[in-house]
């Protein structure tokens, strides 16, 4: 009840505010000057705080919403998902000095085999007018003495729901970098005692960067697929700066022949 009382209280001032600074402002052209000048200062008084709230709500209303589920997908897609990365707040949200098998939320893992990690990662908030994804992950790699850098990407358990040899599992990403550099997608699907592996690499000098997996070409057992996994691979990765700025998963049937 108070609150209601509160909220009509805060309309009744809001409306008789607007009334009075739209005479003031009807009445400004036949003002005296010392009037003017007063009625001037206390208008400025008022926008300081109302530019600031424009230029607050501005920015973070044009902004990918967090958690969206708004994912561009395949026609006939049956399944279709953005990780936590790129669709929310993880913990940690950044680290220095990376060690291997460092966990980048719930659903990522770090591999490597530095000695030295002079590996930087942090989730940031994507700003771009063109993003979906509300979030991004940024890498920073200084001296690399290792032989391979990996992200490793668990899959929710409803991928592997329905998941027949006749699906296209496919995945698209926003890729930014200093240099060129070599990043290869290997998925990894677990069946049984056995896993099936296909590897490709991303197209990073097209403009779409997506790749497709064919379960056609593997040995799956549709009956014990238990689980998919994805690892990024990162080739020669020293001295660059990688900003993954959305990657998202679909699944869909091949057109039967």
């Amino acid at each position: 009840m108070a609150n209601r009382i509160n909220t009509f209280i805060e309309k009744i001032s809001r409306r008789r505010a607007l009334r009075r600074w739209g005479r003031l402002a009807n009445a400004a052209k036949d003002m005296d000057l010392e009037t003017l000048r007063i009625t001037r200062g206390r208008a400025r008084t008022m926008m300081r705080p109302l530019e600031q709230v424009i230029h607050v709500a501005d920015s973070r209303l044009m902004l990918p919403q967090i958690g969206t589920d708004a994912i561009q997908q395949p026609l006939n897609s049956d399944w279709a998902y953005r990780p936590e990365i790129w669709r929310g707040p993880i913990t940690p949200r950044g680290m220095a000095a990376a060690q291997n098998k460092a966990n980048l939320g719930k659903e990522a893992i770090v591999f490597h085999d530095c000695k030295i990690s002079e590996l930087t990662l942090r989730q940031i908030r994507n700003t771009r007018e063109e993003d979906l994804a509300p979030f991004g992950l940024q890498m920073d790699v200084f001296k690399f003495d290792g032989s391979f850098l990996s992200i490793v990407l668990d899959l929710p358990d409803d991928a592997v729901h329905g998941l027949k040899k006749k699906h296209l599992l496919r995945m698209d990403a926003i890729v930014e970098m200093e240099k060129p550099l070599e990043i290869f997608a290997r998925m990894n699907v677990k069946h049984g005692p056995n896993t099936e592996q296909i590897v490709r690499e991303l197209p990073l000098h097209e403009g779409d960067v997506m790749v497709e997996f064919d379960l056609a070409y593997t040995k799956l057992n549709e009956k014990r697929a238990e689980r998919i996994w994805i690892d990024l691979i990162f080739e020669g990765p020293q001295m660059n700066q990688i900003i993954l700025r959305d990657i998202t998963f679909s699944r869909r049937p091949r057109a039967e022949l």
